[in-house]
């Protein structure tokens, strides 16, 4: 089995103790992109979790045009920028595409989860052949891995 790379959510990474974010298993396994750390600014440890982002680059902007594309105007399920909600949300998806990308050369390359309680971010992500699970999902899956 590959091992699993996840890209965690905002509404995830809120239930992990600073200690599960500060573990070793959460900065070799757990990336966090970019506008999800912004939504995080207000946490203790949110210098730190810098040193696990997934950067905004060119090829996430090119996915993130990919999945935006797939949004119909009048659904405001996956993002509501007029209610300032969800601007991380398209991004998730975003970064594990690019992710996924960067590694699809490899033979035993990991396999990209998205960590979100999100069901609109869940549902994208399927819509584009991105696993995805719940912040739940994601405790039973990584039980026993945590050095904390």
């Amino acid at each position: 089995m590959n091992e699993e790379m996840y890209l965690v959510d905002n509404n995830a990474l809120s239930h992990l103790s600073p200690a599960q974010r500060a573990s070793e298993f959460f900065h070799t396994r757990c990336r966090i992109p970019s506008e999800v750390l912004h939504e995080a600014e207000g946490y203790p440890d949110s210098d730190a979790l810098k040193a696990v982002e997934y950067a905004t680059t060119a090829s996430v902007l090119r996915f993130l045009r990919t999945v935006m594309a797939t949004v119909p105007e009048d659904d405001t399920a996956l993002v509501n920028l007029y209610a300032n909600k969800g601007a991380a949300d398209p991004m998730l998806v975003a970064c594990a595409m690019d992710a996924m990308q960067k590694t699809a050369s490899l033979l035993f390359g990991p396999t990209w989860v998205i960590v979100s309680n999100d069901k609109a971010v869940r549902a994208k992500a399927a819509e584009l052949s991105v696993e995805s699970c719940t912040r739940e999902e994601f405790a039973t899956r990584t039980q026993g891995s945590w050095d904390v």
